[in-house]
């Protein structure tokens, strides 16, 4: 496999991604003073961005407006979303026919958004960088970004900056084991 993967995105300071009832009011209400924290530019740099069902809901509910994906290949990982339901995306019901259909696809480098399917791609070994923006606040509870792994994943720390309203943003790349 042949794609690079960088998941981008906001968490608590205690490391939750939403609330309990999947809201971001209190991620998007900070990030309007923060700006876009470097999400543009990110984008630009990525030929695929592949979602959960649960992220995909999120984002259309945003509006037109806020598809900010133009013409990169958009997929969502979903095992009950009707193939065919929105023509801007590809629907993929399992990880293997995902990948297999980005490398035919040729795609370099792959924006993987929404926890689970995040934590799906650490699983698979399928995460090269991390880019987290922090927000200044304590949730309590919600939805993690990081969930049971099967082992350690050990990370290199390349850079962190102010973000702007209170965000730090951390940039961190996945370091590869070399096999004997």
């Amino acid at each position: 496999m042949t794609f690079t993967a960088t998941v981008f995105i906001g968490t608590s300071l205690d490391g939750y991604i939403a609330r309990p009832d999947d809201d971001i009011q209190w991620l998007t209400s900070r990030g309007e003073q923060a700006g876009d924290m470097g999400f543009f530019g990110f984008l630009e740099s990525v030929d695929a961005v592949i979602m959960g069902r649960n992220t995909y809901e999120k984002v259309i509910g945003f509006g037109e407006e806020n598809w900010h994906y133009g013409d990169r290949h958009v997929g969502v990982l979903s095992t009950t979303l009707p193939e065919g339901a929105d023509p801007r995306i590809t629907v993929y019901r399992d990880l293997d026919g995902l990948f297999a259909d980005l490398d035919e696809r040729g795609v370099k480098h792959v924006y993987p958004d929404g926890g689970r399917l995040i934590q799906s791609f650490l699983r698979a070994g399928r995460v090269d960088r991390f880019i987290i923006s922090v927000a200044p606040v304590l949730i309590g509870a919600g939805h993690r970004l990081f969930g049971d792994l099967p082992h350690d994943v050990p990370l290199r720390l390349d850079s962190v900056s102010d973000a702007g309203g209170g965000f730090a943003q951390l940039r961190y790349t996945v370091e590869r084991r070399q096999r004997a």
